[in-house]
């Protein structure tokens, strides 16, 4: 018989009780291992203006070799243009999404009716047009302003609004449009049809400072935490609901995890299915303030995993506060290192969403 570990969520606190996905590995495997779900007062940007940049007390953008949202070698003196986070729909009527393989980051967050949005950020490889551009929600803020530069969205509730523009974050938003640079397509049906020239939007506003590294980085997969110190996991599936269940499957021949949705390959725009470096799943508890709009916790702490290179390895998430990076280390309390390369992170609810790692 097939052996399952099953954690119950409501187990869980916010010190999460620590399992080391090694050790797990060693005892289960090839047995699935499946844990179950369980202001600033500073006047507000616009986007034809200059951010201000965020403390931290990690690596500076500045590096001359490394792209901070990536990892990745880069020319000296280049990548000094700002991030640009956009709030990406995810509804069927949305997909396949314009210039999502592109993004460095891309956060998938719990909304209303069981679906789920992307926050997607770019800055290595900002592309020319990007879509479909979708509503703020409350948690955004706290996703978007340790990145610092832009943010896009299409509008939302004044209240989620106000709380963006208490951020230092720069603010474009089609609902009150006065870049021009938003425009709703003819190739798909509204709300799902709102596009943004991001590569004009960032040109515009050139002064505003670059990201700060956000995660550690390994220069190759093979030296990521993952790989040296994880155990092979060739599937990591995720359930966010009824309605949204997204898997990653290890590709060896591409050196890549290859994404699916509700059990279908998801695709690009160019009809190839979207693919991740790295894969972070990360356990977030859901605060029912808004009523029927789930808010995702992001200031706390919490269980998660990170894959990279078909290995995963059991780690505990940290963010100290709105502007404060997400922190990942092991069961050791070792920095984590991400290989090199675009990274997806998935925000599984602890009280309702399962994760499953398949060996």
């Amino acid at each position: 018989m097939t052996a399952k570990l099953v954690v119950q969520a409501q187990r869980r606190s916010a010190a999460p009780r620590i399992r080391s996905i090694r050790m797990l590995g060693v005892v289960l495997l090839p047995a699935l291992l499946l844990v179950s779900a369980c202001a600033s007062d500073a006047p507000k940007p616009s986007a034809s203006s200059t951010g201000t940049p965020w403390n931290s007390t990690f690596e500076s953008a500045a590096d001359p070799a490394v792209a901070p949202l990536r990892g990745t070698s880069v020319p000296t003196g280049s990548l000094q243009n700002p991030a640009l986070s956009v709030k990406i729909d995810n509804h069927e009527a949305a997909r396949p999404q314009i210039s999502l393989e592109r993004a460095d980051i891309v956060f998938e967050e719990l909304v209303e009716g069981g679906l789920t949005r992307y926050v997607a950020v770019w800055h290595s490889d900002v592309p020319e047009l990007v879509g479909p551009v979708r509503s703020i929600r409350p948690m955004d803020p706290d996703i978007i302003a340790p990145f610092g530069g832009i943010a896009a969205y299409s509008g939302g509730q004044q209240k989620f609004i106000d709380l963006m523009d208490a951020t230092d974050v720069v603010s474009a938003a089609f609902d009150t449009d006065d870049t021009g640079l938003f425009a709703r397509s003819d190739d798909r049906e509204a709300p799902h049809n709102v596009t943004l020239q991001s590569s004009a939007l960032v040109a515009r506003n050139a002064t505003v400072p670059p990201p700060n590294q956000q995660f550690a980085y390994s220069a190759t997969v093979q030296g990521s935490s993952a790989a040296v110190d994880g155990a092979p996991v060739a599937a990591i599936n995720s359930t966010f609901s009824t309605a949204r269940w997204p898997g990653w499957t290890w590709d060896a021949a591409s050196a890549a995890y290859l994404r699916s949705q509700e059990g279908a390959p998801d695709l690009d725009a160019t009809g190839e299915q979207l693919r991740a470096t790295n894969v972070l799943v990360l356990r977030v508890a859901i605060d029912g303030t808004y009523g029927d709009v789930p808010t995702t916790t992001m200031i706390g702490s919490g269980e998660a995993w990170v894959s990279a290179g078909g290995k995963s390895v059991h780690a505990v998430w940290s963010k100290a506060d709105q502007t404060a990076p997400i922190r990942l280390v092991d069961d050791f309390g070792v920095t984590i290192r991400l290989a090199a390369g675009n990274t997806w992170i998935e925000l599984v609810p602890s009280d309702r969403g399962t994760v499953v790692l398949v060996p």
